[in-house]
């Protein structure tokens, strides 16, 4: 959720064309409105399919490795959980494309949305403050899913999860049924001035007005989540305790343990953990992860075009030491589907 996520995915070429070969993970794109406000999602949806057609590369461009899909194939038939995932500050929907591509070779439907003001195309002060929007976005996004022609038959409206990393982790807590407290959060930023996310709730002109504090505080619960996973997130201790408590529904929390004062794991991620039910959170730390860990893979050569382009942006290709990050990706990746295999387990 830090600022250093405005690198350039705002002109990367989304799709290149690699070598004829046969795949499981259909790839489309859709855009939906959310309401009469003018509001729109752009979203990248991956999915279970079989063609022989060549492969395209979704997410691809100079500082980052893209993944292979079938682009526009048929669903496979079946039943299928749906996973949808919210990006952090200043990111976009390709920021977890590595994940929703394995989760679709595993047998299931990802969307990944793009939440307008804080996407890195679409930087908006007045509409970034909005926080409350985000988790609206993504029930917005489970409406037109379960509607839309090509997808709906093959969606189990009862199988439904969030994801989210960073300020898109904060995201996925308020759906699974967190109250964010404005207050609570202002008064803890006065000892934790360190933490980026203050920097960043101080940057966007958050719940400076009473309006904004009552529909920051709204219950924007989903009952059709029936699982949460953050990942790296933001925010965590504007969250009163009593509401992380009352939160009914597995939850999965993954916290990048390189040592980072800004985004410290015991003051979001643990803090996170520690009020949320102990018989159905499940909590894991990634010693050599950080916070831009959960990124895609770099290319060499990557962090210094990166820095050189915006002077430390480059911080996106670093990890803790010791893994490279495709190895730290696959470990990421088995706990979450370990998780949503128990959390939403099919009949």
């Amino acid at each position: 959720m830090l600022r250093y996520l405005f690198f350039f995915f705002a002109i990367a070429c989304l799709f290149s064309h690699a070598a004829q070969a046969a795949d499981s993970v259909g790839f489309r794109t859709i855009k939906t409105p959310t309401g009469g406000d003018g509001r729109s999602l752009d979203m990248g949806i991956w999915y279970p399919a079989k063609s022989d057609q060549a492969l395209t590369l979704v997410g691809d461009n100079p500082a980052f490795v893209g993944v292979p899909v079938l682009k526009d194939a048929q669903p496979l038939p079946g039943r299928y959980s749906l996973v949808v995932m919210s990006h952090g500050y200043g990111g976009n929907w390709t920021n977890q494309a590595w994940l929703a591509e394995e989760l679709a070779r595993q047998g299931y439907v990802v969307a990944a949305t793009n939440h307008p003001g804080t996407t890195s195309r679409d930087m908006n002060t007045p509409l970034s403050g909005r926080l409350w929007e985000r988790p609206r976005d993504i029930s917005h996004v489970i409406d037109a899913l379960l509607t839309d022609t090509t997808l709906a038959g093959i969606i189990a409206p009862d199988r439904i999860a969030v994801i989210g990393h960073s300020l898109g982790g904060w995201t996925a807590i308020e759906i699974a049924g967190g109250r964010f407290d404005p207050d609570r959060l202002t008064a803890d930023c006065k000892a934790n001035a360190v933490l980026a996310a203050c920097a960043v709730y101080q940057e966007i002109n958050a719940g400076q007005d009473a309006e904004s504090r009552t529909l920051l505080g709204d219950n924007l619960r989903d009952g059709r989540v029936k699982a949460a996973v953050s990942l790296d997130l933001g925010l965590a201790r504007g969250f009163d305790p009593t509401s992380l408590a009352a939160i009914d529904i597995p939850v999965l929390v993954i916290a990048a343990g390189a040592p980072n004062p800004k985004i410290p794991a015991d003051l979001e991620s643990g803090y996170l953990a520690s009020n949320l039910p102990t018989t159905t959170t499940h909590y894991a730390e990634i010693p050599d992860a950080t916070h831009f860990s959960f990124l895609p893979i770099c290319k060499p050569g990557a962090a210094a075009m990166i820095e050189e382009e915006t002077p430390g942006d480059g911080i996106v290709c670093q990890d803790g030491g010791g893994r490279d990050r495709k190895t730290i990706h696959q470990q990421m990746a088995s706990l979450i589907i370990a998780f949503l295999t128990k959390a939403l387990p099919r009949t």
